[in-house]
């Protein structure tokens, strides 16, 4: 057997050169396209992106820091200051920045001589804050108290100290539910926005109210600076500072004056006062109290605070003007007699009031056990006769009835700038079918047509429905001056027809009603007006047996509400009002409806005049909202120390005033001096915002 073998390559020189010449061509040309792939590189790089590289160099040596803009002023229509700016030093923590946050907000506690509920507060903050969001430490701070902070900053990692502006509202808890309040934005916000400006220490949003619905027109343009620094981030030199523009003024159809004197004059009740002009519908107030003070939100409210607004019965924390909804008790009866009018009912029928009447298997009573004995539409009207309306209201059905609501206002939806708003409900047949699945009743008349049942109002539909009776036209309220509207529609009813309720409606001031405590204390200006009480609960079979007669037995949650809506000067309407005390139960004259909505209208008459009466009865109060609030926070931080233990309980008498009954009289409590502003106040032509 043979075996092959592969014959022996003979190697030669010119062979050997030939296989070194080609592998030196790869190399080469590898080489070469390296090489052109690295000039073409450093091309690309030095030319083409020669400025993005350039601004990243220069970001290197370069801190450029936003500046937040400080948010327009808003204004009354008088140019006065609703919220304006002052000059605010403050201290800021970024979480991503910290080391050690427990040290960092001990020293800064020390340093500060913040109160334990403030660092609380700050601790909670930085643990629900996102490591973008700078968390307030505090502000308004002394110019000593800055730099004590600025020359530490070596030693305090993630503390950012600035100088700017914090929102600032002069009227405090008057305004609050008016305007809300501003504050940091959420990490919602800045997710929804992507804006560098949100998480900018000092920046705020508004965060309900009108601060809320016009947060875009009051932001402006945030200034800039540039800082030169080192690699390690040490400040070298300041190079330029864009200062920040402004937002837009807002200018409100609100009169300060009327807005403060309103909420005021609420005294220590839980209610709302609205004011109409009833010339073109601007709202010239619009105040619920009891309160919470914007100024303490926008600064970062304590927990200790909130928790007793919180806890408040009077519900300091809602807007009762336009989230809160009532029966609307007698106050319906000048729109229900309207209806009466429109459906052929004439003015001098008479109804006799036995004082009871049985509709079915139910005995409807007048609030006149007695009964008001025979009476026509104008003497029912100024007795808030229930029988009378009972009866006539059987005759034309609650269809119509609910036409004539809906046209005065009732249960209709206003265009209005705030974020949430109640609207109440006008029952009918076609409703409760809709809403209950079940056929509308007699005795389902019979209680609306006093406003009782399902009926409900909020006191805004409630001043509406007072200025579209005054006037006989659809008002619109609105709160922009200025703001451009269409001339409004009648209200549907003849003027012969109107005139009738205007006149019973001073009947029910101004001759023997029962709105008698309205009647005003101005010579030559009369108000019209109509009285209502809306029952929270009936009083129990077993309660009467108790001896529980009235309000003045019950717990405050129920107690009936007490009413009051009318207009001024009664022969040649001008004003619209209405008053709402939550279970205010007519059981305080001064601190009624009745006398709270004149004495509010009189301040549009003569200023000087209401403003001395009010400062009378506040000294019986306790003071101004204020002055009660600081007293009440106050024994309520006392209960609470003693709650937990660190102080001990003091004697009887002590007890019961830590028990933060903010309506008791006490010496007034000085008012600390309003802080000098250095914002610079709208021009006097300044327009608002669309």
């Amino acid at each position: 057997m043979k075996f092959s073998f592969p014959k022996r390559k003979i190697v030669t020189e010119a062979t050997q050169s030939f296989t070194f010449s080609r592998r030196a061509m790869v190399v080469g040309g590898l080489q070469g396209a390296i090489g052109a792939v690295l000039v073409g590189r450093m091309a690309w790089i030095s030319v083409v992106q020669n400025e993005k590289y350039s601004l990243l160099s220069e970001s290197n040596r370069v801190n450029l820091t936003l500046i937040p803009p400080r948010r327009g002023w808003i204004i009354d229509r008088n140019g006065r200051p609703l919220a304006n700016n002052r000059t605010d030093f403050r201290v800021d923590l970024i979480p991503q920045r910290m080391v050690d946050a427990e040290a960092t907000i001990t020293h800064l506690a020390q340093l500060l001589k913040l109160e334990p509920d403030d660092v609380d507060r700050i601790r909670e903050d930085l643990e629900k804050s996102a490591g973008f969001r700078p968390v307030q430490v505090a502000d308004k701070l002394t110019y000593d108290q800055y730099a004590a902070i600025s020359v530490r900053l070596p030693d305090l990692p993630g503390v950012a100290p600035s100088q700017g502006f914090s929102r600032h509202y002069p009227a405090g808890a008057t305004v609050g539910h008016l305007l809300g309040y501003v504050g940091p934005a959420t990490a919602e916000d800045y997710k929804a926005r992507r804006d560098p400006l949100l998480i900018t220490p000092g920046f705020k949003v508004g965060k309900d109210g009108l601060e809320k619905a016009f947060d875009r027109h009051l932001t402006g343009k945030p200034g800039a600076k540039r800082v030169e620094v080192t690699a390690r981030g040490k400040i070298v030199q300041e190079l330029t500072t864009r200062t920040d523009t402004p937002g837009r003024t807002i200018k409100l159809t609100i009169d300060a004056g009327l807005q403060e004197f309103a909420g005021r004059r609420l005294a220590t009740q839980s209610g709302s006062v609205v004011v109409i002009d009833c010339h073109n519908g601007d709202v010239l107030a619009l105040a619920s109290m009891p309160s919470f003070d914007p100024n303490s939100f926008s600064d970062g409210i304590s927990h200790l605070e909130y928790e007793m607004l919180s806890k408040d019965d009077h519900v300091p924390l809602r807007n009762k003007t336009l989230q809160g909804l009532y029966p609307p008790g007698s106050t319906v009866k000048p729109m229900v007699a309207l209806a009466l009018l429109e459906a052929g009912i004439g003015p001098q029928e008479t109804v006799n009031c036995p004082g009871a009447i049985r509709v079915g298997n139910t005995l409807f009573h007048c609030h006149k056990r007695r009964g008001h004995g025979p009476l026509n539409m104008r003497g029912a009207i100024a007795q808030s006769c229930d029988i009378y309306f009972y009866q006539m209201a059987q005759r034309i059905g609650m269809d119509r009835i609910a036409s004539m609501a809906r046209r005065v206002g009732m249960g209709q939806k206003f265009d209005l700038p705030f974020p949430s708003q109640s609207y109440g409900t006008v029952p009918d047949p076609a409703w409760k079918e809709r809403k209950y699945n079940q056929k509308w009743q007699v005795y389902d008349t019979v209680n609306a047509t006093i406003g009782q049942g399902y009926m409900l109002i909020n006191p805004l539909q409630m001043a509406v429905m007072a200025a579209r009776l005054a006037t006989g036209k659809q008002l619109m309220p609105n709160f922009i001056f200025g703001a451009p509207r269409p001339d409004p529609a009648s209200v549907g009813a003849s003027e012969e027809h109107l005139v009738v309720i205007r006149d019973a409606m001073n009947a029910v001031v101004n001759g023997g009603g029962t709105g008698g405590a309205a009647r005003s204390s101005i010579l030559g200006v009369m108000v019209a007006g109509k009285t209502g009480t809306a029952q929270v609960r009936r009083i129990t079979m077993a309660e009467r047996a108790g001896g529980v007669r009235g309000n003045s037995s019950l717990a405050f949650k129920l107690r009936d509400h007490a009413l009051f809506q009318g207009f001024a000067p009664f022969d040649n309407p001008r004003y619209a009002i209405a008053c709402i005390i939550e279970h205010g139960g007519h059981m305080i004259r001064n601190e009624d409806a009745p006398m709270i909505a004149s004495d509010t209208l009189s301040y549009l008459f003569d200023p000087a005049k209401a403003m001395e009466k009010l400062e009378t009865l506040e000294k019986g109060w306790g003071g101004t909202p204020t002055e009660r609030q600081a007293r009440q926070m106050a024994s309520f931080r006392i209960a609470k120390a003693i709650e937990k233990g660190q102080v001990p309980p003091p004697a009887d008498s002590a007890m019961n005033a830590a028990g933060g009954n903010a309506s008791a009289p006490a010496a007034s409590q000085p008012i600390p001096a309003a802080a000098e502003e250095d914002d610079v106040p709208p021009p006097a032509n300044s327009t608002a915002a669309p």
